[in-house]
């Protein structure tokens, strides 16, 4: 049976582009099993350029998410004082699958090392457990990234 993943790259080798149309994310039949797409542009809004779909993700501990490059050039790595402590980081190689399993609870920064300064950025939130968001939140970020975590980490407090 096709997956959605090999939909997507059969779709990117006949020349559509995935934010010409809703990009949904791919679900994984592994149980507590999350995805998360690199993309080029925005589902749907080629006027934002590189990002993860979705770029938040609340999962519980024990489950893990697969990073899944839609898009060439891009990777998924944990960021430097984004993450509980405790945590393994991880960094993933340019246009390959990750797979991150979350065994602590708390906030998880991460970013695509080739386009950080531009805002591709995520979170994941491992259990519903915010107490490490005062010291995600003094991080300092370079260009786009300050505005997109500042968005994201917006989000999480609404």
């Amino acid at each position: 049976m096709p997956t959605r993943r090999n939909f997507i790259l059969s779709m990117s080798a006949l020349g559509v582009s995935s934010a010409a149309w809703a990009c949904p994310v791919p679900m994984r039949p592994e149980i507590n099993a999350h995805s998360v797409l690199m993309l080029n542009a925005a589902c749907g809004d080629s006027n934002n350029p590189n990002v993860f779909e979705p770029a938040i993700s609340h999962v519980e501990i024990g489950d893990s998410i697969t990073f899944i490059p839609t898009d060439s050039g891009h990777n998924a790595a944990s960021k430097r004082g984004m993450i509980p402590a405790g945590a393994m980081p991880w960094n993933g190689a340019i246009d390959e699958e990750i797979t991150v399993e979350f065994r602590v609870p708390g906030i998880y920064g991460y970013i695509c090392l080739p386009h950080y300064e531009m805002g591709m950025v995520g979170l994941v939130v491992v259990g519903g457990d915010l107490s490490n968001l005062d010291a995600v939140k003094k991080l300092r970020h370079p260009g786009s990234a300050r505005k997109a975590f500042r968005s994201l980490l917006k989000q999480l407090q609404a």
